[in-house]
């Protein structure tokens, strides 16, 4: 960070570090001609920046913010995490006929995630030689880990928080700072890029926007590993897209893999599966950041709403049945 590489045994402290680094290069940006104008529009509000809504919620009850257009300065940040030297991991998985997906999400990837930083796609799959190569811009690459084929997509969604909390003690923790987990059946319409990233991280689930607690399809049972009783939650969160640092992944993925051993012990599946052990985590450790439904939205069931003011990351129109079927 700050322009410098971490040694592999420093990637642990990555929070203590992006505290001090972030205290640095505010000084930088305030003490430069340029960054001191940038700074002041961001931080300030200026209206001239553009930055700040009314029309939405853009803090949490426990003061996190919530990422909307409108509501971060891109420029400034992205000049802070070049300055971090930040590299960014993105894991999706594409197994069995959702292999069909990649080619489309990476091309749209290259367009509009995280653009000017370095990247590195973690493509999970049992079909390694069908990844397709797809033209990437510099300092970005794919990671092919193979994995075993699953009999059905509930398979593929229960192991996913094993696979990924495996692959960070192996791998993440010593090449990447922060990762982003995403569902493949997706394509980037506009902008995703720093401005997502903070340690813990979720997603608004597009079905629930706007919905009344009672109606999240929280799991209910109580003796589940991912019960949230109907007085309890806060938002609901998609398990299409959520991240953090590597070490606050690790954790939660880690976590909520045990607890899904736990269930299936007692002969429990969770509502739905590991989006369900999501909800659990992150109302016992709230995100740091909260991602609006711009960054996750599906256009053909949901329309575009006029309070979306762009729409970021949205679903692939498919027949669910032909290909979670496969």
């Amino acid at each position: 960070m700050a322009g410098m590489r971490r040694a592999p045994a420093g990637k642990t402290k990555c929070c203590s570090l992006h505290t001090v680094t972030f205290l640095l290069v505010t000084l930088f940006l305030v003490l430069s001609g340029t960054g001191f104008r940038i700074l002041g529009n961001s931080m300030l509000g200026s209206r001239q920046a553009g930055v700040g809504r009314s029309d939405v919620l853009v803090l949490t009850p426990w003061l996190a913010p919530v990422v909307w257009e409108g509501t971060f300065n891109t420029d400034v940040l992205n000049e802070q995490f070049r300055l971090w030297n930040a590299t960014i991991g993105l894991t999706v998985f594409a197994i069995r006929k959702y292999m069909v997906f990649l080619e489309l999400f990476l091309q749209t990837a290259e367009k509009y995630f995280m653009v000017g930083h370095r990247v590195t796609y973690y493509v999970f799959t049992d079909r390694p030689a069908d990844v397709p190569h797809v033209p990437l811009r510099e300092g970005r690459r794919v990671e092919v880990l193979k994995v075993p084929g699953a009999l059905s997509w509930q398979e593929v969604s229960m192991h996913r928080m094993e696979m990924i909390s495996n692959f960070s003690q192996q791998r993440f923790l010593r090449e990447v700072d922060y990762l982003v987990c995403m569902d493949v059946d997706m394509k980037f319409c506009d902008h995703v890029g720093v401005e997502i990233l903070s340690p813990r991280f979720g997603t608004l689930h597009p079905g629930f926007y706007g919905a009344a607690r009672e109606a999240f399809t929280y799991e209910r049972r109580p003796q589940s590993q991912a019960y949230i009783p109907r007085d309890e939650g806060d938002f609901y969160y998609a398990g299409g897209f959520f991240g953090g640092s590597v070490v606050e992944v690790l954790q939660l993925t880690t976590a909520c893999h045990q607890a899904m051993v736990v269930d299936q012990a007692n002969g429990l599946e969770a509502v739905w599966h590991d989006e369900s052990h999501l909800n659990r985590y992150l109302l016992d450790h709230k995100p740091t950041k909260v991602l609006s439904p711009e960054y996750l939205w599906d256009r053909q069931k949901l329309g575009w709403p006029p309070v979306m003011k762009k729409l970021r990351f949205v679903a692939v129109p498919k027949g669910h049945l032909d290909i979670r079927g496969s």
